[in-house]
């Protein structure tokens, strides 16, 4: 008997998606939004969305599980690493002393537990500091300004938290069907 649990979709209509099309939150009916600046924040909305739906429907233990050891990396963890990351990025825009860190060095992945305090905090952290660092990108109209820290654009700015998600949406891929076996993009 193996402990690897069978591969299975929620979706009937494409068997390769994770939700059937009618039920997927990112579809925009195939009208894409106009301009750059409005571009970027539906790419980057839409990887949001595809990260919280791979966390839909866990308890704190699946959340929690470290799926690919020796690795400490789980769905919580990453939930609370972009929570972390989030804020990060606003230190580069805001002036002033930095916010600290939320987990401390490593906690973000190291203190994920399978507690409910936690993941709910976690939930509430990320939709928060997302929130904090949108409004601070929202003050630059001009998607060529340079930020106060290492004079970033706005725009390398959001084209990094697209590419960070993108990327962690992929383990979160990875880490959700190693937990039930739901695939699908």
């Amino acid at each position: 008997m193996s402990d690897e649990p069978e591969r299975w979709s929620q979706a009937s209509v494409y068997p390769d998606m994770w939700v059937d099309p009618d039920e997927d939150p990112r579809t925009s009916d195939g009208v894409s939004p106009d301009g750059e600046s409005a571009t970027l924040r539906d790419f980057l909305n839409n990887y949001r969305l595809t990260l919280l739906m791979k966390c839909e429907g866990l308890d704190p233990e699946q959340l929690a599980r470290r799926s690919v050891p020796p690795s400490t990396m789980s769905l919580l963890g990453l939930v609370r690493h972009l929570a972390e990351v989030e804020r990060d990025w606003r230190n580069w825009i805001v002036p002033g002393d930095p916010a600290p860190k939320l987990y401390g060095a490593g906690g973000d992945f190291e203190g994920a537990a399978a507690e409910q305090a936690l993941v709910e905090g976690a939930f509430a952290d990320l939709a928060r500091e997302q929130a904090a660092t949108d409004a601070a990108l929202a003050a630059f109209a001009d998607l060529g300004a340079r930020v106060v820290q290492d004079g970033n654009s706005v725009r390398e700015l959001w084209v990094h938290r697209i590419e960070e998600y993108a990327r962690h949406c992929g383990h979160a891929d990875l880490l959700r069907e190693c937990v039930d076996g739901r695939v699908g993009q």
